[in-house]
């Protein structure tokens, strides 16, 4: 288990830096002079713009500044925004918010999501799992802006359940609707995983062995079905929990919440490249830690799988 762990600590490595520097070239190669807009629609003044280019080292070369952005990088510096403030400050401001939102909608995701593939793939064919299949037909057809404009229409005007847009990003309660949103689609998608996975997994030898010897039905699907139909499930969980903090980015926009995504948004208008990059950084790290976790996962839900 430590050379496998120690091996795939090792392939993060290369992933890591390429992904980094992609997004670190494409944001520095985008049109525009992120300093000049600072003045506005004034023309900057040509000592204090260049007094500003060497402050943040856009007078180097590119690969040099990419090199000296990596180096600070690895010793847990992400750099400072436009406006002077380190973006760790940003990043550890911003991260909160989102870290709750990402973990309400993955909550909602797992329960619901199981619980109704679950019910689904042991009902096959029957009124249940019809309704469970058109159900999530609907959320994977409709796009999240969409889903987020009918929910704050529904349930935010017309019902009076709750403020259409987030006032406190800080108050866990007022993030609930746009957690059902965000995990809208990967719920649909969980949910029709487990009822593929339950539906094939209740015809296996194992299953039935566990039916002829006696054991009460709850064993035979918690213990024995449910377990090991959710390896495919965990798979994608575990790299949906970073899609959740990257996807973010519309769900916050569309209910103002002041998280990760919003602080992203605002530093892609303003073409802020060290902040844009240094949350970048953070969530490959978040995909990849994930990735891990999921591999070290398997073992624990099927005790048959081995790591060398």
């Amino acid at each position: 288990m430590g050379r496998f762990v120690a091996r795939r600590l090792l392939q993060m490595i290369p992933v890591f830096l390429g992904t980094t520097a992609l997004i670190f070239f494409m944001v520095h190669l985008l049109p525009g002079d992120p300093l000049a807009a600072l003045w506005g629609d004034k023309a900057p003044d040509p000592v204090q713009l260049a007094a500003l280019k060497h402050q943040q080292h856009f007078d180097e070369p590119l690969v040099q500044q990419y090199l000296d952005y990596m180096a600070g990088l690895l010793t847990g510096d992400f750099g400072k925004a436009l406006d002077g403030r380190p973006v760790l400050d940003k990043i550890t401001e911003a991260l909160p918010v989102t870290v709750q939102l990402a973990l309400l909608a993955f909550g909602i995701e797992i329960v619901l999501g199981i619980g109704i593939g679950l019910f689904a793939g042991l009902r096959r064919g029957k009124v249940f799992d019809k309704s469970a299949l058109i159900f999530t037909l609907l959320l994977i057809s409709i796009p999240v802006p969409v889903l987020g404009f009918l929910f704050q229409t529904i349930f935010g005007i017309n019902l009076k359940w709750v403020t259409p847009t987030v006032q406190d990003s800080n108050d866990i309660t007022q993030l609930v609707l746009p957690a059902v949103v965000l995990g809208s689609l990967s719920l649909a998608y969980v949910a029709r995983l487990t009822r593929t996975s339950i539906a094939e997994n209740i015809k296996a030898d194992y299953v039935r062995t566990a039916v002829a010897k006696g054991l009460p039905r709850r064993k035979v699907i918690g213990t024995h079905l449910l377990r090991n139909s959710l390896i495919p499930v965990v798979t994608f969980l575990g790299t949906d929990l970073g899609a959740l903090m990257g996807g973010a980015i519309v769900t916050e926009g569309i209910f103002n919440v002041q998280g990760v995504g919003h602080a992203l948004y605002q530093a892609i208008n303003m073409k802020e490249g060290a902040t844009v990059s240094g949350f970048v950084a953070f969530l490959v790290i978040v995909y990849l830690a994930a990735g891990l976790i999921v591999d070290l996962l398997y073992a624990v839900l099927d005790p048959r799988i081995r790591y060398a």
